[in-house]
């Protein structure tokens, strides 16, 4: 397990309410839509990689695409030192600090891209965030592929998504949220 239930409550509790209301419910208008999650479990990956970065990264999350001014979210993210290209990538003072791969439905077990993703992540100096997704459930690592957190974006609860929203929001990852939030739970386990 990647975090704590006692750790992450402790920081769900200085979230601001209003902030997170409003991400859910454009979350739920969406990814909870029967409709659009029939469309997207039709869809092939490059059909809607930057329809997903879009409306979950972009809308609900808080994140800026490229090309907008001051992005922090790039589509099709180059290695630094081979021609290989994750889906997405995090971008924190133009420095990648997140990789993200993203798989269509087909792609049932995740574990299988996990290789693949962290072959990203290795190709950039200070990445720590990873994240998988096959549009329907969305997993983030930090650091290393042992431990993971695992969330089903379709049947999520506002609970859930809370702590989604925790580790993934814009100014959570500016933050470091997600990875205060493993430490703290590793200290915590030891001692």
């Amino acid at each position: 397990m990647l975090f704590q239930k006692n750790i992450v409550k402790k920081h769900l509790a200085v979230l601001p309410k209003e902030l997170v209301e409003e991400a859910w419910n454009r979350y739920r208008q969406y990814f909870l839509n029967t409709a659009i999650q029939q469309n997207i479990r039709q869809s092939k990956e490059e059909q809607f990689q930057e329809g997903f970065l879009r409306e979950l990264f972009v809308k609900v999350l808080g994140y800026t695409l490229n090309p907008s001014p001051g992005y922090n979210l790039i589509t099709e993210q180059k290695n630094e030192t081979n021609a290989k290209k994750a889906d997405g990538a995090i971008l924190l003072d133009g420095k990648v600090v997140g990789v993200i791969e993203l798989k269509d439905h087909k792609t049932t077990d995740l574990s299988k891209i996990e290789a693949q993703t962290f072959g990203y992540k290795s190709q950039h100096v200070g990445t720590r965030l990873v994240i998988i997704s096959n549009f329907e459930k969305l997993r983030l690592y930090i650091d290393n592929a042992a431990d993971h957190r695992e969330w089903n974006l379709f049947t999520l609860t506002e609970e859930d998504f809370r702590e989604l929203y925790l580790c993934l929001a814009w100014g959570q990852v500016q933050k470091a949220t997600a990875i205060r939030l493993k430490e703290e739970s590793v200290s915590s386990e030891d001692q």
